[in-house]
C-alpha cells in the first residue's frame, strides 16, 4: 500500500511537470528569447505570491483527426484557476502560446466558460491573459458546438464583476470578441495584436498587403480604433498596471469601490488654481494640470489616454474614495465633443454607474464638433449616447464647470441640475451659453452691426455685455439651474465633501427590460 501511494504521488508530480511545461520546455525557451514571458510567468507576476490556485491543469482535448493523436498536453493550452491581488480574490486565465499557437478546443472554452462562471458566483474580477491565434482547426465540429458558449458568458458577467483583458501576443477569431466582451483592454506594443483575420487572409481575398502590426497592433487599437484602453511598454508593466487598476474597482456590483487611508489633506487649497484660467478664452486651458492639482497624491489613472484625446477619462481618489473623472481637454479640437469622444466618454459612464463608482465632471467644452465629416459620421447618434449614458445612471454624480459650457456639450457633460447631477458647482469664469458669445452678438446683433460705424469696437462691447449679464455662472445660479460658484482654490474640499454628502445616495433606475441607447 505505501509503493502504491508513493507512486501515486510520484506520477502526480510527473503529470504536473508535464503541464506546466506545456508545450515543451524547448518552445518555452523559444518565447522567452523573445523576450517574452510565458504564461505561468505572466500568472505569477500578476497575483500575489503563492496564491495562484490552478483548476481543471489536466483537461485535455479528445480530439485524434489530422494528426492530433500524439498532440495531447495537459490543459490543452489554457491555464485556469483563482488568485489574489493585493489580497482580493480574482479568477484568471491565460493562453499558453507554446501549445499549438494556444489555439483553442471545446475543452478549453468549457475552462473557459468555468472560470467565467466561478467568477460570478464569488462575484470577484475575472482576468483575461490573451495570446491565441483562434479555434483549432483539427476540431471542426467539435469546436462550433462550444464556440459561442463563452461569448454568452462575458456578456451576463457585463455589469456584474469587472472583466480585464492583456492582449499579450497574436490573436485572431474568437479571442478579440472574448476581449471586446470585456471592460477594459491593455496592449503590449510591438507583442499585443488584434485583428479578426490576419494579413495573409486579407492578402487574399482584397490584395491589400499590410504588417500583421499596422493591422492590428497596439499603436492601431489604442490611437485609431479605440478598442484598446492603455499601451504598455512591456508585459511586466502591463501586469503592474492591470494591479493597479483594480486598486480602484470594487470586486462586483452590489460592492462599493475600495476606499484607502488618505494621508493628502482633504481641505488641501490651492490658490494656483485661482489663476490657472487664460485671461483671453480663446487660449487652451490643459486639464490635466487641474486633476493633477485636486486629486489624492497628484495619482490619476488614465483611461484611453491615446484616443479621442479632445476628452479626458479615468479613475482617481478624492479623501481616498476612488472616483471615474470625465473632463473636456481643449488642448485637443478645443475641447469639442466628438464622435470618438462620446463613444469613449459614455461607455467609461456605463461603467462607473455599474459598479457604483462616483463620477466628477469637469466641464470646457464649446459644445459639439462642427462640420461636415462629424455630421456624417453620426454626431448625432452618437453624441446621444453620453447624453443617454449620463441621464441612465444613478451613482453619486458631481460636476464643475471650469470654464465653457455651451450648448448640447453642456448637457452632455452634466453642467445642468436637470440631467440627474446631484451636485453643480461652477468657477466665476464658468460661461453657461447656448453658443460662445461672438457667435451669440453675431447672431443677435445682425442688424445692427450692418450699419455699425465700427463693426469690431460693437462686437466686442456687445460680447462683453453679454458675457457679464447673461453666461455667467451667477445667471445661472439664479435660476437655480447650478448650485453654487466656488473659488478654485477650494475645489478640492467641495469635491470631497460633496462626495462625503452624497455617500449612501439611493436612486433606483426605472423598472423595464433594458433601454435603447443608440448604438
Amino acid at each position: 500500500m505505501a509503493n502504491e501511494t508513493v507512486h501515486g504521488v510520484q506520477h502526480l508530480l510527473e503529470m504536473r511537470q508535464k503541464a506546466f511545461a506545456g508545450g515543451g520546455v524547448d518552445k518555452q525557451s523559444a518565447e522567452r528569447a523573445k523576450g517574452k514571458l510565458t504564461a505561468r510567468e505572466r500568472i505569477e507576476l500578476l497575483l500575489d505570491p503563492d496564491s495562484f490556485a490552478e483548476v481543471y491543469t489536466f483537461a485535455q482535448t479528445f480530439c485524434t483527426d489530422f494528426g492530433m493523436e500524439d498532440k495531447h498536453y495537459p490543459g490543452d493550452g489554457l491555464i485556469t484557476g483563482f488568485g489574489r491581488i493585493d489580497g482580493r480574490k480574482v479568477c484568471v486565465l491565460a493562453h499558453d502560446v507554446t501549445v499549438l499557437g494556444g489555439s483553442g478546443t471545446s475543452t478549453h472554452l468549457r475552462k473557459w466558460c468555468e472560470i467565467i462562471d466561478n467568477a460570478v458566483k464569488m462575484g470577484v474580477p475575472v482576468i483575461q491573459l490573451n495570446e491565441s491565434g483562434g479555434g483549432r482547426v483539427q476540431e471542426g465540429a467539435r469546436w462550433f458546438s462550444f464556440s459561442g458558449s463563452f461569448f454568452y458568458r462575458n456578456t451576463h458577467a457585463s455589469g456584474v464583476v469587472p472583466q480585464i483583458t492583456a492582449i499579450m501576443g497574436r490573436n485572431a477569431g474568437h479571442g478579440v470578441y472574448g476581449a471586446a466582451l470585456t471592460d477594459f483592454i491593455f496592449l503590449v506594443d510591438d507583442l499585443g495584436e488584434m485583428y479578426i483575420t490576419g494579413p495573409a487572409v486579407i492578402k487574399a481575398v482584397t490584395s491589400e498587403e499590410i504588417s500583421y502590426q499596422d493591422l492590428g497592433g497596439a499603436k492601431i487599437h489604442t490611437q485609431e480604433t479605440g478598442i484598446g484602453d492603455l499601451r504598455l511598454s512591456s508585459e511586466r508593466e502591463c501586469i503592474a498596471q492591470i494591479r493597479r487598476l483594480l486598486s480602484f474597482l470594487p470586486q462586483n456590483w452590489k460592492e462599493p469601490p475600495p476606499r484607502k487611508q488618505c494621508t493628502d489633506d482633504p481641505h488641501r487649497a490651492e490658490p494656483i488654481l485661482n489663476d490657472i484660467v487664460p485671461s483671453n478664452y480663446r487660449q487652451v486651458l490643459n486639464m490635466k494640470k487641474i486633476i493633477d492639482i485636486i486629486v489624492d497624491d497628484q495619482d490619476f489613472f488614465e483611461i484611453k489616454p491615446e484616443y479621442a484625446r479632445n476628452i479626458m477619462t479615468g479613475f482617481a481618489r478624492f479623501g481616498g474614495r476612488p472616483v471615474g473623472i470625465i473632463a473636456n481637454q481643449s488642448t485637443h479640437l478645443g475641447g469639442c465633443l466628438t464622435v470618438e469622444s462620446s463613444l469613449k466618454s459614455s461607455r467609461f459612464v456605463r461603467f462607473c454607474n455599474a459598479f457604483n463608482i462616483p463620477m466628477l465632471f469637469l466641464v470646457d467644452t464649446p459644445g459639439y464638433l462642427p462640420g461636415v465629416a462629424q455630421e456624417h459620421a453620426g454626431i448625432i447618434r452618437h453624441g446621444a449616447k453620453l447624453l443617454y449614458a449620463v441621464c441612465e445612471s444613478t451613482v453619486p454624480k458631481i460636476t464643475v464647470v471650469i470654464r465653457k459650457a455651451y450648448g448640447g456639450g453642456m448637457m452632455a457633460m452634466g453642467a445642468h441640475k436637470e440631467h440627474g447631477m446631484d451636485l453643480v458647482y461652477s468657477w466665476p469664469s464658468g460661461e453657461f451659453a447656448i453658443m460662445g458669445a461672438e457667435q451669440a452678438v453675431a447672431l443677435l446683433y445682425r442688424r445692427e452691426l450692418e450699419t455699425a460705424e465700427d463693426p469690431e469696437a460693437f462686437i466686442a462691447e456687445k460680447v462683453q455685455e453679454y458675457r457679464e449679464e447673461y453666461a455667467n455662472p451667477y445667471y445661472s445660479a439664479a435660476a437655480m439651474n447650478i448650485d453654487d460658484v466656488i473659488a478654485p482654490a477650494e475645489t478640492r474640499w467641495k469635491i470631497i465633501e460633496g462626495f462625503d454628502f452624497l455617500e449612501g445616495k439611493e436612486e433606483k433606475p426605472i423598472q423595464r427590460r433594458n433601454g435603447n441607447i443608440p448604438l
